[in-house]
């Protein structure tokens, strides 16, 4: 795994595919990446293109078919057993849906305080009360709600539940899946701004998953596009919301509503044909040229690395990546 003093995560040719009735289904088919120090690389994409199978491989929920996890120099796609266990607070998960994430027959604060039974060396068993008290105070909950069961917080309450959860074992990064998608528009602002608050305070490096690219754009210092199990660009999240250069980002940026009416009608929209191709059955070569319009005869024939081309910025998974500007351009 890499050397650089500030990359806390990193994952190299990383692959998960299930088994189906129709072959291979490769949800997640050779992802590079890597995240420094106190920084949020978001990953965007549609439903069905591997987000959230990235997600659970990062946290080891899902095992990896091939490639490597590196977090503090361990390659947690090798680890099993109490190795597994001793490196999974480096690198905890605030899920999707708070409705269904936590457990309503638990109290809140036996759910906060559930990390710390499964890894008694934390905190003391005379200071867990104390503890989860804290958590709940730091995420913006009176520590007198460790009594109370789920049922009894709205969304927003129980996503920051979840987040004091995710903090417990006091990790260095936290995957973030969807963690706004099932919240009220106002109540997003409010987690958002809290996660954005919690990184400042304790140095954390978030891995924030999402499908609204105006959220990840809020939030984020980088960003990966992803399609078919694939990252078809990366790049700081300017290069990749003003100067996009492949295709399939084009046209999700196209689709951000613009709050501006005055700027509407000069929207260059992007409406894609057909449908996403069915992950156990992807396209040859780039797996995007069924739906892309800048298709040739060497898209069916080669797969696109993806790599800085003399046309693009940043790297790009596409033979012809070039800077379009999707607001002005005619």
């Amino acid at each position: 795994m890499s050397d650089r003093a500030d990359v806390v995560l990193e994952t190299r040719g990383l692959v998960k595919h299930f088994r189906s009735k129709v072959g291979a289904v490769r949800a997640v088919d050779g992802v590079d990446l890597h995240l420094r120090r106190g920084e949020t690389l978001g990953v965007v994409g549609e439903s069905g293109c591997g987000k959230s199978t990235l997600a659970k491989l990062l946290v080891g929920l899902e095992k990896p078919t091939a490639g490597e996890i590196g977090v503090r120099g361990q390659n947690m796609a090798a680890l099993t057993g109490g190795a597994l266990r001793r490196a999974r607070r480096h690198i905890q998960m605030v899920l999707q849906d708070p409705y269904t994430s936590l457990n309503p027959r638990m109290t809140v604060g036996d759910i906060v305080g559930e990390p710390f039974a499964i890894h008694p060396d934390v905190v003391p068993r005379r200071g867990r009360l104390r503890a989860v008290q804290d958590l709940l105070d730091t995420v913006g909950l009176s520590p007198d709600h460790a009594n109370r069961y789920p049922h009894q917080f709205s969304g927003g309450q129980r996503q920051r539940i979840g987040i004091a959860r995710a903090l417990a074992l006091k990790p260095e990064i936290i995957v973030c899946d969807e963690p706004v998608s099932a919240l009220d528009v106002s109540i997003q602002a409010q987690v958002i701004n809290l996660l954005e608050q919690l990184q400042d305070e304790f140095g954390l490096s978030y891995v924030f998953i999402a499908h609204d690219l105006s959220v990840v754009r809020h939030i984020s210092d980088r960003v990966a596009v992803m399609y078919l199990g694939k990252i078809v660009e990366i790049g700081d999240d300017r290069e990749i919301y003003e100067q996009p250069t492949h295709p399939y980002t084009q046209a999700l940026l196209s689709a951000v509503p613009v709050p501006d009416p005055r700027l509407r009608g000069r929207r260059d929209q992007i409406v894609l044909s057909g449908d996403v191709p069915s992950p156990a059955d992807p396209p040859s070569g780039c797996r995007f040229r069924t739906r892309c319009w800048k298709a040739r005869e060497v898209c069916a024939e080669q797969e696109p690395a993806l790599q800085i081309r003399d046309r693009s910025p940043h790297p790009s998974a596409c033979h012809f990546a070039e800077v379009r500007d999707v607001l002005h351009s005619g």
